[in-house]
């Protein structure tokens, strides 16, 4: 798929990024894996993001990686498959090499490891990693790698294929700056925790869509929220708050790493073998489990 097509499908519709189910020895069960994604198919959106934050990367192989969107290719091949990308420039690049290799459209570039870096530093590393491959690349504005207005602009100048640019830092200024210095350029998406909480704030930032953790377990109910956001029904969209999203982000903020594995556990009782999230993440305890099957009741 070529990386403006990526980009202008990108911008219809809602995106979505599954979990990684894993078997008993820890491994990626990949049958599991595609049976979600068709189930999820029944209620299609703009794109996925495999391997991304809420699938894992982070714990995942770079092997691993590329065989997630192997599965997620042959489940889903008539839709735009976008694969978390990460760590040091080096492995990026070869991670980004072997997802464009396994079939998948783009990736999503999260933050390099570890280590603070000075703007020169990260556009050098975005810019690698964009010239390694054909596939669209968006950037993720996160942790470590937060790229400032001015950066974005010389690197949406300089790497066609950089097509998007997704924030999960909350930092509306910088947003605005990109937003209107690279206009229809990039696609922009919405990427805090549970996004559907800043979704309505960051609409007038100009972000016009955004990825939804909790399509993984209502598929419907993102998508009537993704509606009333689109359709500008601030009253569907305050009231859908009130009734699942806060719930859901109360249980999430119980403990460090629950934007995951919340998510995951949610998957799990809508009747998936997802199995555990892998260390260092933990999850949920039985109690907490109840919680939000309670939460889902009613909710789809």
């Amino acid at each position: 798929m070529a990386p403006t097509e990526l980009r202008d499908i990108i911008r219809s519709g809602l995106l979505s990024f599954p979990v990684t189910p894993f078997d008993a020895e820890d491994r990626v069960n990949h049958r599991a894996f595609a049976a979600h994604l068709e189930w999820l198919a029944q209620t299609p959106v703009a794109g996925l993001i495999v391997a991304g934050g809420t699938g894992e990367l982070f714990s995942l192989s770079p092997d691993e990686v590329v065989a997630v969107v192997k599965t997620a290719k042959a489940a889903q091949p008539n839709d735009p498959i976008i694969a978390g990308c990460g760590y040091g420039t080096r492995m990026a690049i070869e991670m980004a090499q072997g997802i464009e290799a396994a079939g998948g459209d783009g990736i999503l570039l999260l933050p390099h490891y570890l280590i603070g870096a000075p703007q020169a530093g990260i556009e050098a590393h975005i810019r690698r990693v964009c010239q390694s491959t054909n596939m669209g690349v968006i950037v993720y504005n996160r942790g470590q790698s937060v790229v400032s207005a001015q950066t974005l602009a010389r690197l949406a100048d300089d790497c066609p294929n950089l097509i998007g640019f997704k924030d999960g830092t909350g930092d509306i200024d910088t947003v605005k700056r990109i937003t209107v210095h690279n206009g229809d350029r990039l696609a922009y998406i919405g990427g805090m925790p549970t996004h559907e909480l800043f979704a309505q704030a960051y609409r007038g930032a100009g972000v016009d869509t955004y990825s939804s953790a909790v399509f993984n377990f209502v598929p419907r109910t993102a998508l009537k929220f993704h509606a009333a956001f689109v359709a500008g029904d601030d009253k569907t969209c305050e009231a859908m708050l009130r009734d699942f999203y806060y719930p859901f982000a109360a249980i999430r903020d119980r403990c460090t790493g629950y934007a995951v594995s919340a998510i995951k556990a949610g998957v799990s009782l809508r009747g998936f073998d997802t199995g555990p999230v892998r260390t260092p993440l933990t999850d949920l305890t039985e109690e907490e489990r109840a919680m939000m099957q309670e939460l889902i009741n009613g909710h789809d």
